[in-house]
């Protein structure tokens, strides 16, 4: 028997949401699953699920109190019949929840990369996105993790039964983050010269939105410390967002835009960290960060912030180095410490290799994905 899914998420830019449901529709057994994808048509996503035999239906879900999105979903489902409602994001996970409850979809699941109360939004809107996920999260049958925390917060705040909540680790492509490859060290070549940087120039790299959650702010603060030692550093800020002009600012402002080059958004994120000598990520707050994955993959040497998400993954002093966040001086000092130990660093990065492919495989994330969907047939 083959089961339909439905997966649903808002796709109104491509992140870890994005990326990991591509990885599950590219890779569930089709022998045994009907894909269907609700979305915002377009973009990145659409463009990797293309050729998977997924059935795409376009839904904007960027209004949030809009009724006929959970009717329009809702017909989808008893339409195709779907055994299996999986989304994930604020507006998605309420869509979908209230959907597959009116289609009586038997299975119902979420995977939570972060709270709606950690979601960067004004007040008020946060506080409705509260209450709509408290009051749907009855309606799920498992939740899905990509932490501890993560795990601990849903069974402690929002009272969810502990037997409901299941971690399953993000997982990369491993075998395409082989820095021994010439093809990526090519690349990576590649991006330097774009930029105009020199095979010996250090090069921090930061990736991810420009966003507050990121704290990219104190990695700017810090790179007047770090080129006071190493003055030919450059630091590639890679990403777009709402603070990216602000960015510009406090960079213009703290006399160090010579050194930093902010790339705006890329695809080619494996050639930008095989071209980098160091990944710095100062987060103030995250759920499981793909990113850190994929440089640990490359044996790249690792700064970041000592918060829940990235020490889950990071093993201090050896397979990066973990500072207090919002403190640019401890950032700094960590940063001018992997670039001028380079053998340690080095020993870092190649432990943190091996953690990954030990235990963040992408084959592992879909086969424990599987494996929930499986019970739940077996219960309904």
């Amino acid at each position: 028997m083959r089961y339909g899914v439905l997966y649903v998420i808002d796709n109104i830019e491509f992140g870890g949401g994005e990326r990991v449901f591509t990885q599950l529709i590219s890779r569930l057994p089709r022998d045994r699953y009907r894909i269907l994808v609700a979305c915002l048509p377009g973009g990145i996503f659409e463009e990797e699920i293309k050729g998977s035999g997924a059935q795409l239906e376009p839904v904007d879900m960027r209004n949030r109190f809009n009724l006929r999105i959970i009717l329009r979903l809702a017909g989808l489902m008893k339409r195709e019949k779907i055994d299996i409602v999986h989304s994930q994001g604020g507006r998605a996970d309420f869509f979908a929840r209230m959907a597959a409850r009116w289609a009586r979809v038997p299975i119902v699941v979420s995977t939570i990369a972060m709270p709606v109360e950690g979601y960067d939004v004004k007040l008020m809107r946060r506080l409705i996105y509260i209450v709509l996920d408290r009051f749907s999260e009855r309606f799920v049958d498992r939740f899905m993790v990509v932490s501890e925390p993560l795990r601990q917060t849903l069974i402690q705040k929002h009272r969810i039964d502990p037997e409901k909540v299941v971690k399953i680790y993000n997982g990369i492509e491993i075998d395409e983050y082989n820095i021994e490859g010439e093809g990526i060290r090519g690349q990576g070549s590649g991006v330097r010269k774009e930029f105009g940087l020199g095979d010996g120039v250090p090069v921090i790299g930061a990736i991810g939105r420009l966003v507050w959650q990121k704290g990219f702010e104190y990695l700017i603060e810090a790179v007047p410390l770090i080129t006071k030692k190493l003055p030919e550093t450059k630091f590639l800020i890679v990403g777009e967002g709402p603070l990216k002009e602000s960015l510009a600012v406090k960079s213009e402002r703290l006399k160090v835009r010579d050194n930093i080059i902010f790339t705006g958004f890329r695809r080619d994120i494996k050639e930008i960290l095989a071209s980098i000598d160091l990944l710095a990520m100062p987060s103030l707050l995250e759920g499981l960060p793909m990113v850190l994955l994929e440089a640990m993959a490359m044996r790249k040497p690792i700064v970041a912030s000592d918060i829940d998400g990235i020490s889950e993954l990071l093993d201090n002093g050896k397979t990066g180095l973990l500072v207090l966040p919002k403190e640019p001086r401890a950032l700094s000092e960590a940063i001018i410490d992997s670039l001028t130990h380079r053998d340690k660093a080095r020993q870092m990065g190649l432990t943190a290799r091996r953690v990954v492919e030990e235990r963040f495989s992408v084959n592992t994330m879909v086969g424990k994905v599987e494996g929930v969907y499986q019970e739940l047939l077996q219960l309904s």
